[in-house]
């Protein structure tokens, strides 16, 4: 089975990439299911409706898993709060029916973190004010979105993690809920063993993604083969050099960053790996 990640990979928040979606139907088709495991704050049907709009087919994937998914176990083990939210409203749906009530700051009983207020104008320093005040009154942070950043467009976008991150430095704590943590990737598993009808060794899974901190770092952690896809979050990280293949290319980035890929692509495609070596999944 595949464990696919969405943002980067399979589109850039604007539009689906084709050729990505293509390769992902055929191996559905052929040879099992398509879990796309994502740490989108919101919950799974969401996430299912936005790729619809994008342009994703619906053969290209079997189920949607999320980290707003792994954030409604979090937010029910703490209602009814009342959470500091911090987010957009389009995210409004991740607390529907959660019985959750709000407050700011200075009168929460912890975080909600699903994202920017705004994202287009904002960065996390905006924020530096209030989450010194709720750090000094020691509230928890439910990082619903561990990605410090993703691709929107040929932008880079603020996420969850980068305001998680920096509430740490000022010396709060923050659960997360998605990649690269174990409680989604449990998930992922349960609900291929639902498709599937039966058990199955998750070591059979393979995992694609773009995000080093994220998606490939959440392989490492569970002992999983992983394929890099070294054109969307990183694309600017390393340029080919005469001489170096990509493969080489995105191994020193890899080793630099302290983790190991066994494939390697420029974009997801049905036999573009880059790197030698072929396994059975």
């Amino acid at each position: 089975m595949l464990l696919c990640d969405v943002w980067g990979v399979i589109h850039n928040g604007e539009r689906a990439f084709p050729g990505p979606c293509a390769a992902l139907a055929h191996w559905r088709a052929h040879r099992g299911p398509v879990i796309l495991i994502s740490n989108s704050p919101r919950p799974c049907d969401d996430v299912a409706a936005q790729l619809d709009g994008l342009g994703a087919p619906r053969e290209a994937w079997s189920a949607v898993v999320t980290s707003g998914d792994v954030t409604r176990d979090l937010l029910a083990e703490r209602s009814p709060g009342p959470a500091w939210w911090i987010g957009p409203e389009r995210d409004g749906s991740l607390f529907d029916g959660a019985g959750i009530t709000f407050a700011g700051p200075e009168d929460a009983a912890f975080i909600a973190c699903t994202g920017l207020a705004n994202d287009e104008t904002e960065s996390p320093d905006d924020y530096r004010r209030p989450l010194a005040v709720a750090a000094g009154r020691g509230l928890e942070m439910i990082c619903a979105n561990p990605d410090k950043v993703v691709q929107r467009g040929d932008r880079l976008i603020w996420c969850a993690g980068a305001l998680a991150e920096l509430y740490q430095s000022l010396g709060g704590s923050a659960v997360m809920a998605g990649k690269p943590f174990a409680p989604i990737y449990r998930r992922a598993f349960e609900m291929t063993a639902s498709i599937l009808n039966r058990q199955f060794d998750p070591r059979r899974a393979l995992v694609i993604g773009d995000g080093v901190a994220t998606d490939i770092d959440g392989a490492n952690r569970q002992g999983l083969d992983v394929v890099f896809v070294s054109g969307g979050i990183h694309a600017g990280d390393f340029a080919p050099t005469a001489g170096q293949t990509l493969a080489d290319l995105a191994q020193t980035f890899l080793d630099g960053s302290g983790a190991r890929a066994d494939f390697v692509m420029s974009e997801l495609a049905w036999n573009g790996v880059a790197r030698h070596g072929q396994r059975n999944h």
